[in-house]
């Protein structure tokens, strides 16, 4: 008798001693800040199901500490972005953010995650700036920059010996900075930008603007659009007859995630990306049954970003055991590490953009398939940044 109360006194004292330690790492508040509604919804969708899924497969902890979401539909709409991330660091107490698609959504995230000194985690929006004059310790980005696929397409397009090309965009943050890196990669290779076409976001009547193009009789045409307007740009491309005689190009948003829709209108086109649908590769189709098996989508760039945010961040977490009041530790050891992506394996840049091959891709039925590696282990300029 005595023994039994001894060993239960004893298991007691245990479970008072574990008490503190227990309480030192709460719930891991994480904010998704995406686009649930709108031209950009699939895509944000995409990504928190990447994101779940990556915490899901570690057992629905990161760093040792259980994950509890706070979400915001961000609307892809800039006016909104200041008080909407807002809410999440000054309502919900969020120790992290995730977010966003749009860039002019993006860089107002940043900037009050650099005034907030608030952990930032872009799982897509490539706005140039965020890794330029806008970096800071705690921005980090799982995607690309928007100079990324737009040069490797320049490039390529004069390895294939076009020399006089139209681009077309949204006129806003990503639009901008796609035309301009295609047309740096572009002119390199000796080629000739005849006209820069563009309509402000999220317009879709594009007939306009390929009339100019069937006038302006260019060899080939670079297009930046994603999600729905993808869809309606490249159907009308194809609707207007201009891909019978002038090829189509783009930065691989324009077919992920839209093939199902655009349908035969999209075949042939290349684009070049930092994922492809036919990798081969044991960690990409690990990745791809488990993505399939959980949400009975197949995946697209926007998953494999968003599950690699939650790897990045797990990566961090690890290394300061769950705390992230070390965030100097926190920060290093995400610059040191090698992330083996589905995408496969990046590094990050001193600005913490992702170093990655870009892929050149060809649109077969229903897959971006691989043609070759456009640029391999590119790393973006990071010109501004002073970090």
């Amino acid at each position: 008798m005595k023994r039994r109360t001894t060993l239960a006194a004893l298991a007691a004292a245990a479970l008072l001693a574990a008490g503190p330690a227990i309480a030192q790492q709460p719930k891991l508040k994480v904010g998704m800040m995406l686009p649930f509604t709108g031209t950009f919804a699939a895509l944000g969708t995409a990504i928190d199901n990447g994101f779940k899924l990556y915490v899901k497969e570690q057992g629905g902890k990161l760093g040792g500490r259980e994950i509890e979401y706070f979400v915001v539909d961000d609307e892809s709409d800039p006016a909104k972005a200041t008080d909407n991330i807002n809410k999440l660091i000054n309502r919900d107490k969020v120790d992290v953010v995730v977010g966003t698609v749009h860039s002019g959504v993006a860089m107002a995230m940043a900037k009050v995650a650099r005034d907030t000194n608030t952990l930032l985690i872009i799982p897509n929006a490539g706005a140039d700036a965020i890794t330029g004059p806008l970096c800071a310790p705690n921005i980090f980005r799982s995607s690309f920059s928007n100079w990324q696929s737009a040069y490797a397409m320049g490039v390529e397009m004069a390895k294939r010996g076009h020399k006089r090309a139209v681009s077309i965009t949204w006129k806003y943050a990503a639009g901008d900075e796609m035309a301009a890196a295609f047309k740096e990669g572009f002119t390199k290779g000796g080629g000739q930008v005849l006209k820069e076409l563009n309509l402000p976001f999220p317009n879709v009547e594009f007939q306009a603007l390929l009339t100019d193009i069937a006038a302006t009789k260019p060899d080939s045409v670079f297009a930046f659009f994603a999600g729905g307007g993808a869809v309606k740009f490249v159907r009308d491309y194809a609707a207007a007859g201009l891909n019978k005689t002038i090829p189509l190009y783009g930065a691989g948003f324009l077919t992920d995630g839209t093939l199902e829709a655009q349908g035969e209108a999209a075949q042939g086109i290349y684009t070049t990306l930092h994922y492809a649908d036919s990798l081969n590769t044991p960690r990409d189709d690990a990745f791809r049954l488990a993505y399939v098996k959980a949400y009975k989508l197949q995946p697209d760039v926007y998953a494999v970003q968003g599950y690699d945010a939650a790897q990045m961040l797990a990566i961090g977490l690890n290394a300061v055991k769950g705390d992230l009041s070390k965030r100097a530790e926190f920060a290093d050891a995400l610059r040191k590490a090698t992330i083996d992506s589905p995408r496969g394996k990046f590094t990050l840049s001193r600005a913490h953009n992702p170093v990655q091959d870009i892929y050149l891709r060809k649109v077969e039925g229903k897959q971006n398939k691989v043609a070759g590696i456009a640029i391999k282990a590119l790393a973006d300029p990071a010109r501004g940044c002073k970090m």
